[in-house]
């Protein structure tokens, strides 16, 4: 997890690794479709709560790119189509319902609620308190992150997510760094790179230590 502070506003803006990013999809109710779909809908596909609350099961599709999520009244009432992964589709499709009514059903105010409630299950479970920080926008600006770093064209991300000022998405995607980013740059730091333990080490054997750095394969 990576931090970093607003500039005009108290909070902090906040970058999820994938290992956490998974451990808050958890954390969301197992017994409560319409909420993983909700995080699905933020973390996979970076839709916006109030786009996540318009999604209906006709809205996810199959084309010739693959399978998408439909946005059609997005930030300044802009269509767009992202990629969604084959498991939110599933999920989504297995609910019996209309396919012209929304998936989640619930006002924005309710997602962010739910974010708060899977926050404080996982800051509880991890005594991490960088999770107090952590909202529904930070599942967005992880993904727009995350897309970059896996290669996909500025360009494309830019589409993807509805971006459509260069300049603020330079400054707020491309100028910024996943937990993971960091990681590999820490291990081209000598005195910073992991380093496995071997038969004979101990805590009383000079310049030993041992760090902890989390890796999780994504």
């Amino acid at each position: 997890m990576r931090l970093k502070d607003y500039d005009t506003r108290d909070g902090k803006r906040v970058w999820l690794s994938e290992s956490e990013i998974s451990r808050l999809l958890e954390h969301s109710d197992p017994n409560h479709a319409e909420m993983d779909i909700a995080f699905q809908l933020m973390a996979r596909c970076g839709l916006r709560r109030q786009e996540v609350a318009d999604v209906t099961a006709a809205d996810l599709v199959s084309n010739d790119t693959g399978q998408i999520v439909r946005v059609w009244d997005g930030k300044g009432d802009k269509y767009r189509e992202v990629p969604a992964p084959t498991e939110l589709t599933q999920l989504a499709l297995g609910l019996a319902r209309d396919p012209d009514e929304p998936l989640v059903g619930v006002h924005s105010t309710t997602l962010y609620d739910w974010v708060q409630r899977a926050r404080g299950r996982c800051r509880a479970e991890s005594g991490d308190e960088g999770w107090r920080y952590v909202g529904p926008h930070d599942l967005r600006r992880s993904w727009g992150v995350r897309l970059l770093e896996a290669g996909v064209l500025p360009s494309v991300v830019m589409e993807w997510g509805g971006w459509d000022d260069w300049e603020t998405f330079r400054n707020h995607y491309l100028a910024e760094f996943s937990p993971e980013a960091l990681r590999r740059e820490r291990g081209k730091v000598g005195w910073l790179a992991e380093r496995t333990a071997q038969p004979g080490d101990s805590a009383s054997n000079p310049g030993y230590s041992v760090v902890d750095t989390g890796r999780q394969n994504w």
